[in-house]
Order: C-alpha cells, then sequence, then structure tokens
C-alpha cells in the first residue's frame, strides 16, 4: 500500500502531466487550423480554454466521457451544416473514444480500474466482429484503403471501442436511468427541431444544405422531408421510430409520474417525428418492436392483443385510404405496396450484386460501396451500384461470410435480451426496461433491411449501449430490491 503523502504526489504528478500533454496538443492543433481556417479559425480559439478545462474534467472523470458521446453522437453531424469551415466533426465521437480509454490508460497507472469488468460473451463477439473487419483489409478485391478507414468506423469500431467502457465505466443502474434520460432529451430536441423546419422552415445553412443536392432526395412533391440535426431523413425517422417504441414500453412498466410524463412526451413526439421524416420504411420498426415486446411478456392474452394492435395498424396503412389527405401518411402507406417503384429498383439492384458476389464470398472490400465508394472510388463496380440497406451493403463490401458473420452476431444478441427477460429477470423495473431494449434493438434489426440504419448515428452508439445493459441486465437487478427500484424508476 502506498502511503496518503506518496499518493498525493502521484495525483499531483498525474495532473501536472495531463495539462503538459493538453497545451502540446491544443498547440499542434491551434496551428493546423490556423493554418487551414485562417482569421475564422483564430476567433474559434476564443473557445480554447474551455475546451481544455473540460477535456481534463474527462481525464480525472472518464465517465463524463461517456455522457459527451452520446450527445455527440445525436448533433455531431448536424452542427456541421453551421460551420463555415468544414471540421470532420464526424470523428468526434472516435476522438472522446479514444480519449477516455487514454484516460483509463493512465488513471490504472495510479489508482485501480476494473478492466475486467469488459469480459463479457458481448465484448468477445465485438473483438471478433472487428477482427473481420481487419481481414477486409488484404481483401484483393478492395481498391482504397482510406475508404475501408472511414467505412469500418460505423460496421464495427464504435461496437468495439464503445460496449467495454459501458461495462467498465457506465455499468450501475442509475447509469442506466442517465442513459435513457439523455437518450429522451435529444430526441425531444431532434423533434422540436424538426417540427420547426416542418412548420416555419429550414434556416439558412440547412437551405444550403438542400441546395447542395440533397433536395432531390429530400423535397418530394413539394414536401420537405423532414431531417432535423441528423445525418438525413432517413436516418431522423428511423432514430425517432426507434426511441417511440423503446419509451413507449418505458411508460407502461414505470410507476413514478415524473419519469412516466417524460416517456410519454418523449415517446408521442418520437412517433411524430417518424412520421414527418416520410421514412416509409421506419414505420416497421414500432410494429417489430411491438411483436417483441408482447412476445416476452409469455403471457396468452398479451400475446393476442400485441397481434391485434399490430395488425391494426397493418390494416390501416395496407388496405385503408383514411388520413390519405395528410401527406406523411400517404408516404408511409406506399411502405405496404410491393409494386413500389423504388422496391423494385432496389431488388433489382440486389440481382446485379447477387451477380457479382458469386465468386465473391469475402465481398470488394468495405468502403467500395455507398457513399464511401463513390467518394474514394468512383470507378469502382460496387460505387455505381446503390446498396440502399444495411445488410445489402454489408454483404457487398464484406461478402456472404461476412453477413452471414454480422447476422449471428446480432441474432445471438437478440436472443440474449429475450432469455434474460422471460426467464433470468424477475425484478419488474429492470425486466421491463430490458424488453424495451431489446425490442428497439429488433425494431432496428429488420428495418436495417430497408435503410442503411444500423451503423449511423445516434442508431449505432444507442444500440451499443442498449446492447451492453442487455447483458448487464442480471448485475443490475442484482443492485436493486423491490423498495429501491420503485424510488428510482
Amino acid at each position: 500500500m502506498k502511503s496518503d503523502e506518496a499518493l498525493y504526489n502521484s495525483d499531483k504528478k498525474f495532473k501536472i502531466f495531463i495539462n503538459i500533454l493538453a497545451v502540446i496538443m491544443l498547440s499542434l492543433v491551434m496551428g493546423f487550423a490556423i493554418a487551414k481556417g485562417g482569421i475564422l479559425a483564430i476567433a474559434a480559439f476564443g473557445m480554447l480554454p474551455f475546451i481544455a478545462i473540460f477535456l481534463n474534467k474527462i481525464f480525472l472523470n472518464p465517465r463524463l466521457g461517456m455522457i459527451t458521446i452520446l450527445a455527440l453522437a445525436f448533433i455531431a453531424i448536424g452542427l456541421i451544416r453551421y460551420m463555415p469551415v468544414k471540421i470532420p466533426l464526424g470523428l468526434s465521437v472516435d476522438a472522446f473514444l479514444i480519449l477516455i480509454y487514454i484516460a483509463l490508460f493512465f488513471k490504472s497507472t495510479r489508482s485501480y480500474v476494473p478492466w475486467h469488468k469488459a469480459s463479457s460473451p458481448l465484448t468477445y463477439a465485438a473483438i471478433i466482429w472487428f477482427l473481420y473487419s481487419l481481414f477486409e483489409l488484404v481483401n484483393p478485391e478492395a481498391i482504397s484503403k482510406v475508404a475501408w478507414f472511414y467505412a469500418m468506423r460505423g460496421v464495427s469500431l464504435y461496437m468495439l471501442l464503445t460496449i467495454p467502457l459501458v461495462f467498465i465505466l457506465f455499468d450501475k443502474f442509475e447509469n442506466m436511468q442517465q442513459f435513457f434520460l439523455i437518450w429522451g432529451f435529444f430526441s425531444l430536441l431532434g423533434s422540436l427541431k424538426g417540427m420547426m423546419q416542418l412548420f416555419i422552415g429550414v434556416d439558412y445553412a440547412e437551405k444550403a444544405w438542400l441546395d447542395a443536392g440533397n433536395a432531390v432526395t429530400h423535397i418530394l412533391f413539394g414536401k420537405l422531408r423532414v431531417f432535423s440535426f441528423y445525418s438525413d431523413a432517413g436516418q431522423f425517422g428511423a432514430s425517432q421510430a426507434h426511441t417511440g417504441i423503446v419509451f413507449s414500453i418505458l411508460y407502461v412498466g414505470c410507476k413514478i409520474k415524473k419519469y412516466k410524463r417524460f416517456y410519454l412526451l418523449v415517446a408521442v413526439l418520437g412517433f411524430y417525428g417518424m412520421l414527418i421524416s416520410g421514412t416509409r420504411g421506419a414505420i416497421v420498426i414500432p410494429l417489430v418492436g411491438l411483436m417483441i415486446y408482447f412476445g416476452l411478456q409469455k403471457n396468452v392474452k398479451m400475446i393476442v392483443t400485441g397481434l391485434i394492435l399490430t395488425s391494426a395498424i397493418f390494416v390501416f396503412f395496407k388496405y385503408t385510404t383514411i388520413a390519405n389527405g395528410n401527406a406523411q401518411i400517404r408516404r408511409m402507406r406506399t411502405a405496404f405496396d410491393p409494386n413500389n417503384p423504388s422496391l423494385q429498383v432496389r431488388l433489382r439492384n440486389q440481382k446485379i450484386l447477387k451477380t457479382y458476389l458469386a465468386s465473391r464470398p469475402f465481398g470488394g472490400g468495405i468502403g467500395s460501396a455507398g457513399n464511401w465508394g463513390r467518394r474514394f472510388s468512383p470507378n469502382g463496380f460496387l460505387a455505381n451500384v446503390p446498396t440502399d440497406s444495411w445488410y445489402v451493403a454489408i454483404w457487398a463490401e464484406q461478402g456472404v461470410v461476412g453477413l452471414t458473420l454480422h447476422l449471428l452476431i446480432l441474432f445471438f444478441i437478440l436472443g440474449k435480451g429475450a432469455w434474460v427477460s422471460m426467464f433470468e429477470l424477475k425484478n419488474k423495473l429492470i425486466k421491463n426496461k430490458i424488453m424495451a431494449l431489446t425490442a428497439g434493438l429488433g425494431g432496428i434489426m429488420v428495418a436495417s433491411y430497408g435503410n442503411g440504419i444500423l451503423g449511423q448515428q445516434p442508431t449505432g452508439i444507442l444500440l451499443y449501449f442498449s446492447m451492453a445493459y442487455i447483458f448487464l441486465a442480471p448485475k443490475l437487478e442484482h443492485e436493486l430490491d423491490e423498495t429501491t427500484s420503485l424510488e428510482k424508476a
């Protein structure tokens, strides 16, 4: 055991080291930014003292970094629209994840860090998936290593880095409650911003974004597909649908009025955000989520009720014209039309990919399709065949081997959520929260066939936190007795 004086000196040296490191890093960033951004960059450096203080706090309290990551997952992409100098804020999530690991490493030199908490089948699954991504670096079909770097972040790196941090730093019941509150808060902001776009109009930065070519997909028949501060309307709609089903289930199982009202407000505005986004495929998220939730009840009456409710929603959209005067509902209704031209185009593209991939079991390389493909290898075959779907993109870039591995991992996690909800958990509070997360995961998994949702922000980070809490559920239940659970929920 170190003496108190030795510990004090160790802490003092550590803080001095962190301050020196921060000064060096900020100096390098300042020099680079001034060289690139000129006067605007100089003005921005007025914020540097505050940024330095904030980074120092994260080093001393890495849990603050976890909250920051959740916030950035929601707002980082949207903030880029307002910046005269295009700073790659999309990399900010990566930066803070790495920063937290550095902070934990230095903390481990002077105090105990419970690295062992990260030992979980979920962590091992994330490692296996990331190793397969590394293997794709040597795929002879891959054209661009730079494209691999950018694309693999959403595919596997965020999962690998986020999940162990939740196990180590954010593994208490109160942390899970913070997670829901942060999620709900930013989703509410997203809905309100979306309503402003719909009823007041887009601002100057959003108009510039639309004029840059995004109006083609975001203004249809004179109607705006609302995108809020998210990357696009597709991600906004899917994320809000995800929020809607998760917070609806939280509302049903909550006993404390202040939280119950908050959950209800988030759920209602989440579903409204889904509608005004015009993202047709998002409707499957609450439908699948409801089916999973009622199935997890192990109650015949509840299952029948769920089937009736989901069937009623399906019939409303598929076989009626009720509320067809509303542009958002009218567009949602087209998702249930098997002859929809958009669906037919996707099916034709998949036939093209099937022929191309027949002799490529490992795909064409991560980053060879979609936006990254068009940016870094525009002449490549996959860059010129739209994938449209998360799974089709995985299939195209990583082949049938990669797609099979990816689906096995996802269904393993979904199965874990179902198992602990149905057979292991007895505490109603924890059980309700895990059922909500499992239902949300299942909804996103199904919806990802229609759109590239799963690896985008904020959905990706929210899912990785959700996955970790599914595996932490027995531990969380052990923390609580019936009295304290009712007080905190």
